[in-house]
């Protein structure tokens, strides 16, 4: 009788399963202070069955510029600058452009990032010293073998693809990884969206609205298995009595 107890909670199991909530693309950590200098994790899951992420276009905000990035093996990096309006001084150097976009491209064959996995992307910066209390968006365009792309670049962080950011904080706090949801804090509002350049733009993904179709439908399933999993448990209880 336990065994068919413990097959009933495993099928329980089976049917919650696909109701979980999808990883996003998200950066760790997620609260740095002002000014400071960080190395961060660009975290990229793979989430298309039978295909593997074949590029990852990161837009920046303004404010960075200088980004250092680690090599990762079967993966190429291309950093994008723009030159600046002003050119800014920095350590007595005078600086004429600003990182706008950091693109990784699949290589192979080391280095794939099929369903089920992710990879992460090193990045040495320096937050700007005039963004506390902000919400950095570093929206991201996420390609895949298969064709499908998939746009991290929506403020809301209730939407399905928020973009990943970073919390800056007052200048001299910690450094630190927000628990909780993958995509940070919530962006700050009122600000000005910025338009992906011609380098990061791709077809729109086609698979958003089935995607939300097929969470609902797994969260409901996942709901009346869990009910029918428990029902199922508490009457053989009462038959071995």
């Amino acid at each position: 009788m336990r065994a068919k107890n413990t097959a009933a909670l495993f099928a329980v199991a089976a049917l919650i399963a696909p109701a979980a909530a999808q990883g996003h693309v998200s950066l760790h950590p997620n609260t740095i202070p002002a000014g400071a200098f960080a190395t961060i994790d660009v975290r990229v899951p793979g989430e298309q069955e039978r295909a593997h992420v074949t590029r990852v276009a990161v837009l920046f905000p303004a404010g960075f510029t200088g980004v250092a990035y680690e090599p990762v093996r079967g993966w190429s990096t291309r950093v994008i600058e723009t030159r600046l309006a002003k050119p800014v001084t920095q350590d007595g150097e005078t600086i004429d452009s600003e990182v706008s976009q950091i693109v990784w491209s699949w290589t192979g064959p080391l280095g794939t990032v099929e369903d089920g996995q992710f990879i992460q992307f090193p990045l040495s910066l320096a937050i700007p010293g005039d963004a506390a209390g902000r919400a950095l968006e570093f929206r991201t365009v996420q390609s895949y073998s298969n064709g499908q792309v998939v746009h991290w670049i929506a403020s809301s962080l209730n939407a399905e693809h928020p973009s990943p950011r970073i919390n800056v904080t007052a200048a001299g706090g910690a450094i630190e990884d927000m628990a909780g949801g993958e995509a940070g804090p919530q962006a700050s509002s009122g600000g000005a969206a910025q338009a992906i350049p011609a380098a990061a733009q791709t077809p729109a993904s086609s698979t958003g609205g089935a995607s939300n179709g097929l969470a609902i439908a797994a969260l409901v399933l996942g709901a009346l298995g869990l009910a029918a999993g428990l029902a199922a448990l508490a009457a053989s209880r009462r038959r071995t009595r």
